[in-house]
């Protein structure tokens, strides 16, 4: 039987793969390879790759892997959803919903909407709801008696609130769909109670990558993407024999500004902010919450899956590329070593990675659209243009910088996005630039040996102090990228 939700895998020969990418200039890795960049990189060698934390690219990963499918589809988990109000949480209890005897819902917790959170406890029955405040938490409690709610949860609420949901006994896989560096102690818990993390916050192993790629080993718990991108490389990798990765490709939409030269965008940000404001937060293709779909246009958000997937998946940064795809189909590529190309195509429908993280290595049927190659018609690449978005290149220095410098330019960017969305004057092409110095002030308390979670949480907080206090001179600064 066709399954209703088609993510085909595509085998590209080298020599039609060229045909998917302008041509450019300098030197390739070779005539017949996709390469959008001028730069050679390490072709896979090894020169700054580390273990992953994604069950990928090892004997070990392949054992599991193998394991996991031979004990069918008729398994049953039970789930912690982080954010469960939010894009993601939503989605993620659709799947609930669609696959009812696949999953339970052990624990949610959210922000300040008690009621829509009232309408989850009572379809879903959680252990542990847990709301961002106390006023939020009595919400709940108020709504929930006064829907004569017989199987009450404990009702929780603040960072201790997250945790533990994050950490509630009875779960096996934690769902972290909350935005920024929230999420990083509450998964961090989670990774010590032995749970799976099926990964929909990028800030994880942004900002937490040295410490979390270690827990990840030492409790053997498996890292599992949830978001588009890390996904479609994850499940190309499914059957790579270690040392088969070459190179990861990974694609982005554009953002809200893709069809704009770097002159029409500088002029428009210059002459016309409030059109720039409002085109920012509003994307193309993807249903996405409100940051996130400005980091698209910025294209932060891809230079932070940059990062990501080097944790995730061990290349180094010289071997992670970035390709411009509108349409949004191909959702990225992974090079094996004999320069073949195998690309993980779908509809923009978020609702295809998160169900693979959490059912992983299982195919379950989903009611969804089919895909059709037809009906699209072409698809189209091209190289970014990293002087229109400067934000890429500050993502793959922060990463070739390692240590402390990844927490730093999360933690600007997360306060520079904030302040953009409040609409207090901050201006669209400041937020590079106030990102620019926060990681040149933060070079003098640079830190790459043993880096701790203290660690990274005093830069977070140091980037956005920072962010706050350079907001009113950040319009005299210039880039120096």
């Amino acid at each position: 039987m066709k399954l209703p939700s088609l993510a085909l895998s595509v085998l590209l020969l080298a020599h039609e793969a060229s045909s998917f990418a302008p041509a450019v200039g300098g030197p390739t890795r070779a005539a017949t390879s996709l390469n959008v960049f001028s730069t050679p990189g390490s072709l896979g060698t090894g020169a700054g790759w580390i273990d992953p934390s994604a069950p990928v690219n090892s004997a070990a990963s392949l054992e599991k892997t193998l394991a996991e499918s031979l004990k069918g589809s008729t398994f049953q988990k039970r789930i912690s959803i982080l954010g469960s109000t939010g894009s993601i949480g939503t989605q993620t209890l659709d799947i609930v919903d669609a696959c009812p005897e696949n999953f339970v819902v052990d624990a949610l917790s959210a922000g300040n909407n008690a009621q829509l959170m009232a309408e989850q406890v009572m379809k879903y029955s959680p252990k542990v709801a847990s709301l961002a405040t106390p006023e939020a938490a009595d919400e709940l409690r108020a709504i929930l008696k006064e829907l004569g709610c017989a199987d009450m949860p404990e009702i929780v609420h603040g960072a201790e609130g997250i945790v533990e949901a994050a950490t509630v006994g009875s779960a096996d896989t934690v769902v972290t769909g909350i935005v920024g560096a929230a999420g990083l102690l509450p998964t961090i818990e989670a990774i010590k109670l032995g749970k799976d993390i099926a990964l929909a916050n990028k800030e994880t192993l942004i900002s937490g990558g040295p410490v979390i790629n270690p827990l990840v080993e030492k409790h053997g718990i498996n890292m599992l993407p949830a978001d588009s991108e890390h996904s479609a490389i994850f499940q190309c990798l499914q059957g790579v024999p270690p040392g088969g990765l070459r190179r990861i490709i990974l694609t982005a939409s554009g953002g809200a500004f893709r069809d704009l030269t770097k002159d029409e965008l500088f002029e428009m940000c210059e002459n016309d902010a409030m059109a720039v404001q409002k085109k920012a937060t509003t994307h193309p293709n993807w249903d996405m919450g409100a940051k996130i779909t400005l980091d698209s246009a910025t294209m932060m958000n891809k230079g932070l899956e940059v990062i990501e997937a080097h944790y995730l998946f061990g290349a180094s940064y010289d071997d992670i590329d970035v390709v411009i795809h509108p349409q949004s189909i191909v959702h990225s590529m992974v090079e094996t070593q004999d320069t073949s190309c195998i690309a993980q195509l779908g509809w923009a429908d978020m609702r295809l990675p998160i169900v693979y993280s959490v059912s992983w290595p299982h195919r379950l049927q989903m009611p969804y659209k089919p895909l059709n190659l037809a009906e699209i018609g072409s698809l189209t690449f091209k190289a970014p243009d990293r002087e229109k978005y400067p934000c890429i290149q500050l993502a793959y220095d922060a990463g070739k910088k390692g240590g402390t410098m990844t927490a730093v330019l999360n933690a600007a960017n997360e306060a520079a996005n904030e302040m953009f969305r409040e609409d207090v004057g901050l201006g669209f092409l400041d937020i590079p630039k106030l990102i620019e110095g926060a990681m040149e002030a933060h070079k003098e308390d640079f830190k790459d040996k043993d880096v701790t979670l203290d660690d990274i949480l005093s830069c977070d907080a140091w980037a956005r102090e920072y962010v706050a206090e350079n907001t009113k001179n950040v319009a005299k600064q210039v880039l120096v990228l």
